[in-house]
């Protein structure tokens, strides 16, 4: 058995596909940093992102939605000069219209994670894949989600980009099934 061939890249690709990438994830908290660095992703590689996870955590505050919501000209002119994140002006202000948006969605105490679950009937989608080549960049669902979301207010949240997400949260299981992770993450959703 081997592990997904998009893995092999890197130590840091191997460590991410080991312990996070399709694991269920239900914290709303982070389910919302993982849907802003997918949009920051957009146009670069996973292991950009990565690499530079640490800094985004940082230059973000732990990216809490409300301390974000209120970011004004000085502290997005001090992102764009942070050299630890992606200085793209339109992902800054993603970013902070993503916060807004989600705070607009959860003010009435309705769960985040309940919100992009649903997509999935609130269950991981067990895919059963064969080759990287077999597995899509979008779905009807992560369609669906980017639809919701764009109407909800959230930017930087393409089918691709939701389907990216569905698939490092947990919400479809696209290991391989020659991968171990596969069958690990199947029969932890069984206990």
């Amino acid at each position: 058995m081997e592990r997904c061939p998009w893995s092999e890249a890197s130590d840091l690709y191997r460590q991410y596909h080991d312990l996070e990438w399709g694991v269920p994830l239900h914290d709303d908290q982070a389910l919302f940093e993982l849907l802003i660095l997918e949009g920051a992703q957009a146009g670069l590689s996973w292991a950009t992102i990565l690499k530079k996870r640490e800094n985004y955590r940082r230059a973000f505050d732990g990216f809490d939605p409300v301390l974000i919501a209120r970011y004004d000209d000085q502290k997005v002119a001090a992102l764009l000069a942070d050299s630890g994140i992606v200085r793209n002006r339109a992902k800054v202000a993603a970013a902070i219209r993503n916060a807004k948006a989600y705070l607009a969605l959860t003010a009435d105490g309705r769960s985040f994670s309940d919100f992009l679950w649903r997509f999935v009937d609130a269950a991981t989608v067990q895919n059963h894949w064969l080759l990287m080549a077999e597995v899509p960049a979008r779905t009807t669902q992560s369609d669906a989600m980017s639809k919701a979301l764009v109407r909800a207010g959230f930017k930087f949240v393409g089918s691709t980009i939701c389907y990216a997400f569905m698939q490092a949260t947990g919400m479809v299981n696209d290991h391989l099934t020659t991968c171990p992770r596969h069958a690990e993450i199947n029969e932890g959703l069984r206990r």
